[in-house]
């Protein structure tokens, strides 16, 4: 056997008494798995990213501490379906969709698909999930036959309450995509306006949704899309009972002694930004800012129920998000001076860094050394192979094709899982990382309006240098100020040529081979 070899199992079992905290060729404890996953929060707001972020995130900034904070993390899109389709299969967007799940549209998953949830499924884990789902039910399961939509809104068919029998269970969701339990109301902004358990509703809407029956917005818009709402609906109540069913379900799974994956997804600080009012001037960064505060408060009674059921030293507890802040950011930064995506360049939708840099932070009690920051390059998709690897499932080749190893980078190799990320959020618009350098193959990271040269002024960012491409050096450039790609053409062909490779390819995983 060579020194090579020796070494790379003498790594794998290392990390197995790391992970299971017994030898290889012993018994493992399967660990518990927490996902918090954040809905549209900027890489500048949490305090431990930005000590001048005007947001006081103290349950995060302790889970910072006592695991791993990447500062080089990605979500797969600009955009949230996207992200969470790639978060749960660890494969790009990309191969499969570009845009959101509107209201009432069928499932993104594949009946061949594996999913995360699912993979944990079948090797023993209770799966559960509470929260944002956005990724699509079959609502035709439980459509009246003949029905119609009340009417059409920019091609966008408007269903009324009457058009579906409320009773039956409906189909194509979190329990028909790996989840033993889902608890939620789908997505905040979108009908229907209702908490869901598993695949049937709890109340059966009986109107439609108005704003005028909630208590008043605080920031920006309701932003709410026309459909069945169940009359005294509540979004402001969203947080509060998902956080208490999450509370629930672990201390309950803590009594089962069997191991878990939660995957608890918030509707914040997406908006409707709508904290509510004990959070009000908790932060000073606005309404925003306080829904924030709610959220990482949120995130610490799930923390705190880990702890009081005495599993918090056996469970993975990772934090991320779906992508960058809203477009209310620009007018955050003029009114607070707080600059969500901070350094970064860019927003939700972008793929200028701003878009899809998140917070990502991973406490894995026995592998994570406390306080530890990471540099490397990881993306969302490599958590489904991660996790693989750490419970030595196999997965089949056609599955998991873009994920990537992280158990070296956790156990504080310096290594890196991967050299090369594509970005991309909308539909012929992509962008390449591969080291430090990054192209974005089209013309401009966002399509520039007046909001953004207002900001690029304020932020002293020069003026275009009509290149038709962007190359940055992010070692030398890291708010994507200087275009160079004029000056390193050799670089600008060398990434074009990749990203083509990659996206006329099955997929990128190093198992694969490819």
């Amino acid at each position: 056997m060579n020194a090579k070899l020796k070494s790379s199992m003498f790594s794998v079992c290392l990390l197995s008494v790391l992970i299971f905290g017994s030898p290889c060729s012993q018994g493992k404890t399967q660990p518990n798995i927490l996902i918090l996953y954040a809905d549209d929060i900027g890489y500048g707001d949490l305090s431990s990213y930005n000590t001048k972020s005007k947001i006081p995130t103290p349950h995060l900034d302790r889970l910072a501490a006592e695991g791993m904070r990447f500062t080089d993390g990605h979500s797969s899109s600009g955009i949230c379906s996207p992200s969470r389709y790639a978060l749960l299969t660890g494969r790009y967007h990309w191969r499969r969709m570009h845009g959101i799940v509107k209201a009432f549209e069928p499932s993104v998953f594949s009946s061949e698909r594996m999913t995360l949830q699912q993979m944990l499924k079948d090797n023993g884990y209770t799966t559960s999930m509470i929260g944002k789902w956005h990724l699509g039910w079959d609502w035709d399961s439980i459509r009246k036959k003949g029905a119609k939509p009340q009417r059409r809104n920019k091609n966008r068919e408007i269903w009324g309450p009457e058009a579906f029998d409320w009773s039956k269970p409906f189909r194509g969701g979190p329990v028909d995509h790996g989840f033993d339990y889902y608890f939620g109301d789908g997505v905040i902004n979108f009908p229907p306006y209702t908490w869901i358990e598993n695949d049937r509703v709890l109340k059966a809407p009986d109107t439609m949704v108005t704003s005028k029956a909630f208590k008043p917005i605080k920031e920006g818009q309701w932003e709410m899309k026309p459909g069945p709402m169940v009359t005294g609906w509540d979004p402001y109540e969203n947080i509060p009972l998902t956080t208490a069913k999450g509370v629930e379900k672990i201390r309950a799974y803590a009594k089962d002694k069997k191991p878990f994956f939660m995957y608890f997804a918030f509707p914040s600080p997406h908006a409707p930004i709508i904290p509510n009012d004990e959070f009000d001037g908790s932060s000073k960064a606005g309404p925003y800012g306080d829904f924030v505060v709610e959220t990482d408060a949120a995130c610490g009674k799930l923390l705190e129920a880990l702890k009081e059921a005495g599993i918090e030293e056996n469970t993975i507890v990772i934090f991320t998000a779906d992508n960058g802040p809203e477009r209310y950011a620009y007018e955050r930064d003029e009114k607070y001076d707080h600059w969500s995506s901070y350094p970064l360049r860019g927003l939700k939708r972008d793929i200028y860094e701003g878009g899809h840099r998140i917070p990502f932070i991973v406490k894995w009690p026995g592998l994570t050394k406390a306080g530890s920051v990471s540099d490397a390059l990881v993306s969302q998709i490599d958590l489904m192979i991660t996790l693989a690897e750490a419970l030595k499932i196999d997965l089949p080749s056609n599955q998991a094709e873009d994920s990537h190893n992280l158990l070296p980078i956790l156990g504080g190799e310096t290594s890196t899982a991967r050299t090369t990320l594509v970005h991309n959020t909308y539909k012929g618009k992509y962008a390449i990382r591969r080291g430090n350098w990054l192209l974005i193959n089209t013309k401009s990271g966002y399509e520039k309006k007046d909001i953004h040269r207002s900001w690029e002024k304020k932020h002293e960012y020069p003026e275009d240098n009509a290149q038709p491409r962007e190359l940055y050096d992010l070692t030398k450039d890291f708010g994507q100020r200087n275009n160079v790609a004029e000056l390193h053409p050799e670089v600008v062909d060398e990434l074009k040529k990749e990203l083509e490779s990659i996206r006329s390819g099955s997929g990128t995983a190093p198992r694969l081979g490819l």
